[in-house]
């Protein structure tokens, strides 16, 4: 699957961007290496095309010069012979022709061409052969040049080696371009899928504290409590661990479908606290029992929902972990954090709630205690004054 909306010969790409061109052709090659010596990484390629044929023509200018050509005349000359020149138009009564100047094909595919040219010298008035001062030196030049915006770039493209994930990977590139020691005409970056995961990275963990926060709120306008929350909450690290857990076990990367069953976790999870808390506030509320009994009755009465429920989405998840075929690889994470977060937590929660809610009441009471000496003794002073 392709994120990002750039297309090359592998799934990730590391993009060289320059300033200008000549540098490019000097470090691209140096950072190629580098790539391809970095364990984890495959199929490591280039989309740079620089070894395309050229012919520069050099012209004796002082030789030129005696014969009385111009270096215009000549660039003029090399235009008519190999520009496509349109030098007229034929008019007819549907349509219109361009008449177009440039010498016989078969001259076109070869420097060798060159050597029929001929330019007329005002000195001698006679034609001089092009190759009489000027001559032509081979080299190798672009065939094409990308470009990312305005500037000139080269982009990298690579897979990953099983068991490797896109994470050590980035991590590696980074250290890589800290040891060639780029200069400052040059910008790495990495585009496509790569981008798409380092901009997921860098809000990945202010979403996962916004819903928490978010629940925090929630839970807290529903019970009219600030403590309490946090006792739905303390059962959501145990599945965090489980998943990743799970994850290590498998063999499975933490992926962004990974991600996104461990945030469902969040809302699966914490509902096992929540059938419990919600029994105990009301008894404590209507019946008048003890912290002790109401979370104690909470517990025997509320273990065959939360199984239930939990069961449900245990075995929901399983086919998903377990599955094949097309498209598999993608959801497998996703199925695998799930059972293992719901696993571990189902283990947990049902000891450590009941503990934490009792810790959670006591801090309560004392927090409410603290409060009203505090107030006791504002009104005695107040009253002292009075």
């Amino acid at each position: 699957m392709q994120i990002g909306g750039r297309l090359g010969n592998a799934q990730f790409q590391f993009t060289l961007q320059g300033d200008n061109f000549k540098d490019l052709l000097d470090w691209a090659p140096r950072v190629l290496q580098s790539m391809k010596a970095i364990p984890g990484l495959l199929d490591v390629n280039t989309d740079l095309q620089n070894h395309g044929l050229e012919a520069g023509l050099v012209i004796d200018r002082d030789t030129a010069s005696r014969l009385g050509i111009t270096a215009n005349s000549i660039d003029s000359t090399l235009y008519d012979a190999f520009g496509q020149r349109q030098v007229s138009t034929m008019y007819k009564a549907v349509n219109q022709y361009f008449v177009v100047m440039e010498i016989d094909p078969q001259f076109q595919g070869s420097p060798d061409g060159l050597s029929n040219i001929y330019l007329p010298s005002s000195n001698t008035g006679k034609m001089v052969p092009l190759s009489a001062f000027t001559r032509y030196d081979r080299s190798t030049t672009a065939l094409s040049i990308a470009h990312q915006g305005p500037f000139p770039a080269v982009t990298f493209s690579f897979n990953l080696a099983p068991n490797t994930s896109l994470g050590d990977a980035v991590a590696a590139i980074q250290k890589m371009e800290n040891q060639l020691g780029l200069p400052t005409t040059l910008h790495p970056g990495f585009q496509g899928t790569t981008q798409a995961f380092q901009a997921s990275l860098d809000s990945q963990l202010y979403l996962i504290l916004a819903a928490l926060v978010t629940v925090y709120i929630v839970l807290g306008v529903l019970y009219e409590n600030y403590i309490h929350p946090i006792t739905i909450l303390s059962t959501l690290p145990s599945a965090g661990v489980g998943a990743l857990l799970a994850l290590l076990l498998f063999h499975a990367q933490l992926t962004v479908i990974a991600m996104i069953g461990i945030i469902l976790l969040i809302g699966i999870v914490k509902k096992n606290a929540i059938l419990m808390i919600d029994f105990a506030i009301q008894a404590e509320r209507n019946e008048n029992n003890s912290p002790e009994e109401s979370i104690y009755q909470a517990c025997l009465l509320r273990f065959r929902p939360i199984m239930m429920t939990t069961m449900a989405a245990l075995f929901g998840g399983i086919p998903i972990a377990i599955s094949n075929g097309n498209g598999a690889e993608l959801r497998r994470p996703l199925g695998i954090a799930i059972v293992g977060g719901l696993v571990v937590s189902q283990m947990l929660t049902l000891y450590t709630t009941p503990v934490i809610y009792l810790y959670m009441d006591r801090l309560s009471e004392w927090i409410n205690g603290k409060r009203m000496h505090a107030l006791e003794i504002i009104s005695a002073k107040v009253v002292g004054d009075d």
